[in-house]
């Protein structure tokens, strides 16, 4: 009877480490301009997002694109948004708490240590911060709201549709993350992350490129973290 409960736990692990969907991140040699219009923007969209701890349709679509050059990644969202929630506030303010908004996590090694995440409402408002460790494994929850990523652009657009919003975050940057992985990516290179949105209104939603199976943390579960390639 233990062996067989070991076996299954062994199963279920497996399964949850290979579930990653892998998502491209499409080389550029486009001049990017962060000013939340999507007009020029060349690299396809992936989507629509869904609840992410169950993976049902949510009420409103979410899409977004990622694409890379030497120097920078860049992210653009498109949201459909009936009702948008919130208003323009000071750098590193906790949006996620009160607004609208689109957030990206990023952790290279997948070891759910040193990893990053960035949240933009619909007024241009972002945060920056680094999570350091979520686990008992490596001391419990440990973030650092203080962090800044150098260098970090975001500009949201209001649409008659929603909103839109553009990111440009710098791989030097990145780089000086101490134990991250953050190494400038290269075409083949492979980084864990996650897209999100909260999309707050009558019916609040939280939303996912890639849904979870387990619901530990709520957003915060690297270990099933979606695959984003660098490719050409």
């Amino acid at each position: 009877m233990k062996f067989s409960s070991f076996v299954y736990l062994l199963i279920f692990l497996y399964s949850i480490n290979n579930y990653s969907q892998t998502f491209p991140v499409y080389k550029t040699s486009e001049k990017i301009t962060i000013d939340g219009d999507l007009k020029e923007w060349k690299t396809p969209f992936i989507g629509p997002f869904v609840i992410h701890n169950s993976g049902e349709k949510a009420l409103q679509n979410t899409f977004v694109s990622l694409s890379w050059n030497n120097k920078n990644l860049y992210l653009a969202y498109k949201c459909t948004d009936s009702q948008i929630i919130g208003s323009p506030q000071k750098k590193d303010s906790q949006i996620f708490n009160t607004d609208d908004l689109v957030e990206i996590f990023l952790d290279p090694d997948g070891d759910g240590q040193n990893y990053i995440e960035i949240g933009v409402n619909a007024f241009s408002t972002n945060y920056d911060l680094l999570l350091k460790c979520i686990s008992p494994e490596c001391g419990g929850w440990n973030t650092a709201m203080d962090f800044d990523i150098k260098g970090l652009e975001s500009v949201s657009k209001v649409t008659p549709e929603g909103y839109t919003v553009e990111i440009k975050i710098p791989f030097s940057s990145l780089e000086n993350i101490e134990n991250g992985g953050f190494s400038k990516p290269k075409v083949g290179t492979k980084w864990k992350g996650n897209a999100f949105r909260i999309d707050y209104g009558n019916t609040t939603e939280y939303l996912a490129l890639q849904p979870y199976k387990s619901l530990i943390f709520g957003f915060h579960q690297p270990q099933e973290f979606a695959v984003f390639e660098f490719v050409e």
